[in-house]
């Protein structure tokens, strides 16, 4: 079994409560969790914000947990309500808007989001997901 250092063992184990959230736009919260190779993303993004459309190099799917929102990409739209999920190719535009109480959903990105990284960082809050201990 690999050994696995005191200290690293805080950063494999964390509540999403913990993690500060990055502000990527305005509305829009995301809580991420980097490994070596993949970013998942916790995004709350607030009531009826439209998250504008761009593109990176990272491929992406994710599901929304809470509320709905209305994906377009490449062009095409479709509303999703909890438990709806898309992918979106790497470098393919896309933008959401969320419903009107908002939306929570969760992002897994290929490679590691390094971007997000350089966003304003908030002090940890619990975010609108289901309660968790901790």
């Amino acid at each position: 079994m690999q050994q696995v250092a005191e200290e690293q063992i805080m950063e494999i184990y964390k509540a999403i409560a913990d993690v500060p959230p990055a502000r990527i736009w305005d509305g829009v919260l995301a809580r991420p969790l980097n490994g070596e190779r993949v970013t998942v993303g916790f995004v709350d993004i607030d009531p009826n914000i439209l998250v504008p459309e761009h593109r990176h190099e990272n491929e992406q799917v994710g599901f929304v947990q809470r509320g709905s929102v209305t994906m377009t990409i490449a062009g095409e739209s479709r509303e999703l309500p909890v438990g709806g999920t898309y992918r979106i190719p790497s470098q393919v535009p896309h933008s959401a808007k969320a419903g009107a109480n908002g939306a929570s959903v969760v992002d897994i990105f290929a490679p590691v989001r390094a971007d997000w990284d350089k966003a304003p960082r908030l002090k940890p809050t619990p975010g609108r997901w289901p309660e968790a201990s901790r």
